[in-house]
C-alpha cells in the first residue's frame, strides 16, 4: 500500500510526517552516541517503555533517561540504518507510529518491530509509550496446534 493513500486529509498527512521526522530526528542523534533526542522527546509527564534488552517495563522520564544514559551515551554508533515501513494512525492528539529498525552498532546489530505512541502536550508531540522488540524467526513449534474448532 502506499503510505500517500493512508491519510485521509492532507493535514492528516503533514502530521504523520511531522511525527516520523521527529523521530528520525531522534534516531540520528542516537547512532551518534547522544540519547538527547530520545530524552527531549519523551513526555516527563507520563512515559513508559519496553525495550528487549531491559528486564521489564520503564515508568518514568527520569528512569528510562538514567537507563539510556548509561548504556548508549558515547557508547553507541551506527554509520547508517534503516527506517522501514513507517506508518502513523492518529486521534484528535494521540497518534502511533510503528516502523522496523535496522542498524549494525558498535553494540550489537539491531533489528526491531518499534511502537511509539505519540501524545499531544500543549503544541509539541511527546512520546507516552515506547516499545522496542526485536525482530526473530518464531521459535514456537506449531506442528502439534490442535483443531480451534
Amino acid at each position: 500500500m502506499n503510505n500517500n493513500n493512508w491519510y485521509e486529509t492532507e493535514e492528516k498527512r503533514q502530521l504523520a510526517e511531522h511525527i516520523i521526522s521527529l523521530e528520525k530526528s531522534a534516531l540520528d542523534k542516537w547512532f551518534k552516541g547522544d540519547s538527547s533526542g530520545y530524552i527531549e522527546l519523551w513526555s516527563e509527564q507520563d512515559f513508559s517503555y519496553f525495550d528487549s534488552v531491559a528486564p521489564g517495563r520503564i515508568d518514568s522520564h527520569k528512569e528510562i533517561s538514567d537507563f539510556v544514559r548509561g548504556a548508549v551515551d558515547g557508547k553507541l554508533f551506527a554509520d547508517s540504518y534503516e527506517f522501514l515501513s513507517p506508518h502513523v494512525q492518529m486521534g484528535s492528539d494521540m497518534a502511533v507510529l510503528t516502523f522496523q529498525l535496522h542498524a549494525k552498532t558498535t553494540l550489537l546489530h539491531m533489528h526491531y518491530n518499534c511502537i511509539e505512541v505519540y501524545k499531544k502536550e500543549g503544541e509539541d508531540w511527546r512520546v507516552v509509550h515506547s516499545t522496542w522488540s526485536f525482530i526473530q524467526p518464531m521459535t514456537n513449534d506449531f506442528g502439534n496446534v490442535k483443531e480451534i474448532v
